[in-house]
């Protein structure tokens, strides 16, 4: 086989360098295989010779510096091989944690004591079962309704009393982004088309303007028990920061609900918004279409098996959209109020973790499986060209 003589020109770059060029003998074989290979010789060659002739520029290092090392990622680190062994002590280690804080978060939610009581049909008068709109926009006939439930756990203070609100979409679009947030702290003269449609009403800006306010919740709560009342501390129940941060305390209602379309609850002129509580809870939306909102506490225990009489005035409309209405009174713990969720995915995620340790376990030992050297790994070698 005869191979052929080539001389080429290579010229190596580098920055603002001059090239550095020199001519390359290339032996040619019939197959073209060691043309690449002497080529990639010399260009190697070259470019070493090149990085160590010419001066970095701009003062970086060089290629052998940390900072190339660095933009290469190619700093030393902690490079795991994953052998059977570890996978088995990881996935063991996650389940010993994992199941007793699941177990852990289960009992702290099942000590809270929680009523959950829906009114927004029981209310409603047998003659307007059939007909619930009409109950509920007919403002002469009354809203008041009472209802009794029996407290089955001992229920400690603080009582908190929620309303609960099912198939409302606080987190449309339209709905969220209508409203304005500079009006709320500062007043009227900040009323612009974000709150559309709720912007003015007879030519008079709307203040608070935008229909998550328009529609505020508006009914109202009161309990006895046997002929004593329980009081219902209505102060506090919203975030401290929205109060003196985003809530004006020399803005004051004007305007709200004096149109023809009445949505929901109107707002006492003479006081600010900043102590405009029932708004401040409302106007912070809600993500999902079931949720609760803070309506008020409860100062007082109430022990099991006593009656407590809810004396509902029933106004909000939720018939006209298929709304489910609930009244919630609930304690709470260290974990914060009734949620099984918690406590179910510690526990699952901790019992598949042990169930794998004990399959992978069952598998090495069974059906062993050899594996490479890790020292011959490319990050384990000190010379990684060796």
């Amino acid at each position: 086989m005869t191979h052929g003589l080539s001389h080429l020109p290579f010229c190596f770059f580098s920055g603002s360098s001059p090239p550095i060029c020199r001519p390359c003998e290339v032996r040619t074989p019939a197959s073209g295989r060691g043309s690449r290979v002497e080529l990639a010789a010399v260009m190697d060659e070259a470019g070493s010779s090149a990085s160590a002739g010419s001066a970095p520029r701009g003062g970086r290092p060089a290629r052998s510096g940390v900072f190339y090392k660095f933009t290469q990622q190619d700093l030393p680190a902690w490079k795991p091989a994953m052998t059977p062994g570890y996978v088995i002590a990881i996935f063991l280690i996650i389940g010993i944690i994992f199941v007793p804080v699941g177990l852990i978060c289960l009992q702290a939610s099942n000590r809270v004591a929680e009523i959950v009581h829906r009114y927004d049909i029981d209310c409603v008068p047998d003659a307007y079962r059939s007909n619930k709109q009409a109950y509920i926009k007919d403002s002469s006939i009354s809203k008041k309704c009472i209802q009794k439930v029996k407290v089955q756990y001992h229920m400690k203070a603080p009582i908190y009393v929620y309303y609960e609100l099912d198939n409302f979409y606080q987190n449309h679009r339209r709905y969220i982004k209508s409203r304005s947030d500079k009006q709320l702290r500062h007043g009227l003269q900040y009323t612009d088309s974000s709150c559309s449609p709720i912007e003015r009403s007879n030519g008079l800006p709307v203040v608070p303007c935008g229909l998550i306010a328009w529609s505020l919740f508006n009914d109202t709560y009161d309990f006895t028990r046997g002929s004593m009342g329980l009081m219902v501390d209505r102060k506090n129940i919203s975030w401290r920061s929205d109060r003196e941060h985003k809530y004006g305390k020399d803005v004051y209602p004007f305007n709200f609900q004096n149109g023809s379309l009445i949505g929901g609850g109107k707002l006492d002129p003479d006081i600010p918004l900043s102590n405009q509580e029932d708004l401040i809870v409302w106007m912070r939306a809600a993500a999902l279409p079931q949720f609760r909102k803070l309506y008020g506490v409860i100062e007082e225990d109430i022990q099991a098996d006593e009656t407590i009489t809810m004396h509902i005035t029933n106004n909000y409309n939720t018939y006209s959209f298929g709304g489910k209405k609930s009244l919630v009174l609930t304690t709470s713990t260290w974990l914060g109020g009734k949620n099984d969720f918690l406590g179910y995915a510690y526990l699952i995620t901790g019992s598949s973790s042990i169930f794998l340790c004990i399959l992978f376990a069952l598998i090495h030992v069974k059906i062993p499986r050899p594996h490479g050297d890790a020292a011959y790994l490319s990050w384990s070698r000190k010379n990684g060209n060796n």
